[in-house]
């Protein structure tokens, strides 16, 4: 109560204090020299253009990503689109804020100096060579680790390093350094692997060379042996490659030893939850769809024991997890196998119902699916266990309130096959759980 009652002082403090500076501002006469032409405000990193027109860097980025090619002032063609940095301007700017220091007035802190394209250029030919050139590796990893730290500087360098084609040559120099075995070239491809993972997304050509049988291989061999940076990154491109949907692909990944089982891992003992989500997903790629590698890619899955681990992952995750779970076990759920698994594990109808209607209705929609699949696709002698079982906790009123609220046609469609099946049973089973109304809309 006194942390929280300190925290509201405190915000009404630095709010009180923003404004006053606001005031301070307003009241004080800002030589016009001082202000950007654009948005008429004191100028915090001041760039001339080759008009020798000076802005404020942001606002005159702005004017040019938008499409602009001319000075806002002169309107003459800009001969080059990359502003210099004026460094006298920003001198006197701050020389301005310290004498006014008493007003409000806070010194402007120096900024740092953006990447050029040029720049860019000479750094990725670089790393580019260190490869084909089979020049020392340590300067390739060095080259990588300076990359890196400039795309973190800002949003700013991360586009330049984008719009030259960083993807393209990080995923490319991969490739070529697949081909040696020294220690350092494992510590450049470990540095390739997490810039890789600042520039996401990846351009389709990027994700096309990342998606070759040597890239896969690379990044399955990190998932299982590297360090848990490593098979945190390897994920991450993992995931980016598998959206592309592409059947080969997923055909490629289940030729290589261990990646499954690798995936698998990540969620049986995770490392973070964006890792977690990551795997999830990649795994939601490979088993989501009618083609025969997804399938082969369902059965395998199913072997290493993933249905159980879903359903005991399901009894208590966050929102984003229990989604991507769902979603992979109604993807299981069209294989025979899977739908034995899943008729055979006590914690199955128990999870499922508990989920409709109390997470988000995407969950719901999977939930119902897989229900529908276990009770009514698949006619067999113990669906009616699964039935007096459902109806025991309470399913019958829950789908039931689901039509009434309302969701999708396709699920709309399966809940009422759920329902019809479930009336027949319903006079048979005393349901022992109640619905409780009021918890709906709590967060599970």
């Amino acid at each position: 109560m006194i942390s929280t009652w300190r925290k509201r002082r405190a915000s009404r403090r630095s709010n009180s204090k923003k404004q006053i500076e606001e005031k301070n501002m307003e009241l004080l006469m800002i030589p016009s020299h001082f202000k950007c032409p654009i948005s008429l405000d004191l100028m915090k990193d001041p760039v001339t253009l080759s008009t020798g027109i000076t802005y404020d860097r942001v606002s005159i980025e702005t004017w040019i990503e938008s499409g602009n090619q001319t000075c806002p002032i002169t309107k003459k063609v800009l001969k080059t689109l990359e502003p210099i940095p004026n460094h006298t301007m920003r001198k006197m700017i701050q020389e301005w804020c310290v004498l006014n220091k008493d007003h409000g007035i806070e010194r402007i802190p120096t900024p740092r100096i953006p990447v050029t394209s040029s720049e860019v250029t000479v750094i990725l030919r670089k790393i580019e060579s260190s490869c084909k050139l089979q020049q020392g590796s340590e300067s390739g990893c060095e080259l990588v680790m300076k990359m890196r730290k400039m795309i973190k500087e800002s949003t700013r360098n991360k586009r330049c390093f984008i719009a030259n084609g960083a993807g393209k040559i990080l995923s490319s120099t991969l490739l070529g350094f697949m081909e040696k075995s020294s220690v350092y070239e494992v510590e450049t491809m470990e540095e390739i692997l997490s810039t890789l993972t600042i520039l996401l997304p990846l351009d389709g050509e990027s994700k096309s060379i990342l998606g070759s049988k040597s890239s896969l291989n690379c990044m399955v061999w990190f998932l299982k042996c590297g360090s848990l940076s490593s098979r945190r990154n390897s994920v991450f491109l993992l995931k980016e490659i598998m959206r592309m949907e592409e059947t080969w692909r997923v055909e490629e990944l289940l030729k290589i030893d261990g990646a499954l089982e690798s995936l698998v891992k990540l969620v049986k003992e995770p490392i973070c939850p964006t890792t977690t989500k990551a795997s999830l997903l990649t795994i939601y790629h490979m088993v989501n769809s009618s083609q025969l590698s997804n399938e082969k890619a369902r059965s395998k899955f199913v072997d290493l024991g993933l249905v159980e681990l879903l359903l005991e992952t399901l009894v208590d995750c966050e929102k984003s997890i229990c989604e991507k779970a769902l979603g992979i076990l109604a993807g299981l759920c069209n294989s025979e196998e899977g739908t034995k698994r899943a008729n055979n594990y006590a914690l199955t109808i128990p999870v499922l119902i508990k989920k409709l209607l109390r997470v988000s209705n995407l969950a719901t929609e999977f939930a119902v699916s897989i229900l529908w699949k276990l009770i009514v696709k698949n006619e067999r002698k113990e669906n009616v266990v699964l039935i007096n079982e459902a109806l025991q906790v309470g399913a019958f009123q829950k789908l039931l309130l689901l039509i009434q609220v309302g969701c999708s046609d396709n699920t709309k469609e399966k809940a009422s096959d759920l329902l019809k099946l479930l009336n027949l049973h319903r006079g048979k089973v005393e349901c022992i759980d109640s619905l409780d109304l009021k918890n709906l809309k709590r967060p599970f």
